[in-house]
């Protein structure tokens, strides 16, 4: 299987604005955030369909993802956060942590036309930083 983006991520080879790290996942800003702290949890290894992860993997990505919410929603000050499994964008799992304050910021549409601002995510990034 030919790496992903995220694979090639997670290799070092892509840069990411990263707010977690440990030795199975890894979770970063996503560049075309539908709201401000969009956040991407990534297992280390590539599987494309969440439902073919052994029971560790997946139960230590919902670990991650249980840990990583409410620090995102304190930290952004949203109501809630929401959580999607689409997996088609990328044949990589992974889990979309999107803060919002109502139901339909979810249904809004990720613009990926609009220049990737790196500066503010590294901002972003820095304030959702927690270490393992």
């Amino acid at each position: 299987m030919e790496d992903s983006i995220f694979t090639k991520i997670i290799k070092g080879e892509i840069p990411c604005h990263k707010v977690y790290e440990d030795d199975r996942v890894i979770a970063f800003l996503d560049v075309h955030p539908q709201t401000t702290g969009h956040t991407l949890v990534v297992p280390k290894r590539q599987i494309d369909d969440i439902w073919d992860m052994d029971t560790d993997d997946y139960d230590n990505l919902w670990t991650v993802v249980r840990f990583l919410a409410p620090h995102i929603r304190e930290v952004i000050g949203s109501k809630r956060v929401g959580v999607v499994v689409e997996g088609f964008g990328v044949p990589h799992v992974h889990v979309h942590l999107i803060p919002i304050n109502r139901g339909e910021e979810l249904k809004q549409p990720q613009d990926l036309e609009v220049e990737i601002d790196h500066a503010t995510l590294a901002e972003i990034a820095k304030k959702l930083h927690v270490d393992n």
